[in-house]
């Protein structure tokens, strides 16, 4: 059982976050994996044989409650390089109660007390909203693209698309993750001369000019409606963002803003 720092912690909603360790706690974490993810009993991205193991070897296992209701869970893992970074393997929360912000920035403090530097995760890059809370609210930033990380998924938010993730690294003494951690993140900057390299035309991509030395790269509202009524739509969505947006860091470009709750912010060297 952890006793380092960050036993628990109290946020401005009013919710409680600490380390779960005990059984019935990490059962209760698992029902509410299962109810985000709408997974049927026993398909929970994370169990609980796999909770009580991580929680019992030091890593992270930690719930956000709403007085006594669980409203939220994450769990985290140490990852290389070794005594550097922590990699954060799932998070699930209940809208409407900031316990996926609570959660995250629980975790920078658990793991700054443990003096690591950086904490990973993947996301889905199609989803709007967790681009939007992945780099702007809590200030990370994309480093890889991951293309069918997890195989076939069709659980209620995967619907069976190709599970594509993109790698985010939230370096945790960044200006910008210091900012977001104060709750003043910094707006990106898009210059005049940046062009669109995809956008949503009609409810499909379209692909634009890409030789910008920044680029905006548009991902659709709502790619999980799409794929329950238009999976046709929504795999053109993920062909075309794994071909641009994969296309660009796999060239050595940088992510370094998501703007206006649409488009991710990309930039390249052109003068090579």
């Amino acid at each position: 059982m952890s006793t380092i720092g960050v036993q628990e912690s109290p946020t401005p909603h009013g919710l409680v976050v600490r380390e779960l360790h005990e059984l019935r706690e990490l059962e209760r974490a698992n029902a509410l994996f299962e109810e985000i993810w709408g997974s049927s009993p026993g398909s929970s991205p994370m169990g609980v044989e796999q909770m009580r193991a991580l929680s019992h070897a030091g890593n992270y296992v930690a719930g956000a409650f709403d007085d006594s209701r669980l409203v939220g869970a994450s769990v985290a893992f140490f990852a290389a390089p070794a005594g550097e970074a922590l990699h954060s393997h799932v998070t699930g929360a209940l809208p409407g109660r900031g316990a996926g912000l609570a959660l995250k920035l629980h975790q920078r403090q658990w793991a700054l007390a443990r003096g690591l530097r950086r904490i990973t995760w993947t996301y889905d890059p199609l989803v709007r909203r967790n681009a939007h809370f992945n780099l702007t609210k809590l200030g990370g930033r994309p480093v890889e693209y991951l293309t069918s990380f997890y195989g076939p998924m069709d659980d209620v938010i995967n619907g069976g698309d190709d599970t594509d993730r993109a790698l985010i690294a939230w370096e945790l003494n960044d200006e910008a993750a210091i900012a977001a951690s104060e709750s003043r993140p910094a707006p990106v900057a898009v210059p005049d001369h940046a062009t669109t390299a995809l956008s949503v035309r009609d409810g499909l991509p379209a692909v634009g000019r890409g030789d910008a030395s920044t680029l905006l790269v548009e991902v659709p509202p709502d790619i999980e409606g799409l794929r329950r009524t238009y999976p046709g739509a929504a795999k053109e969505w993920r062909l075309a963002l794994r071909d641009v947006l994969g296309g660009l860091l796999d060239e050595g470009a940088r992510v370094t803003g998501f703007h206006d709750r649409t488009s991710y912010v990309v930039t390249r060297d052109t003068t090579a």
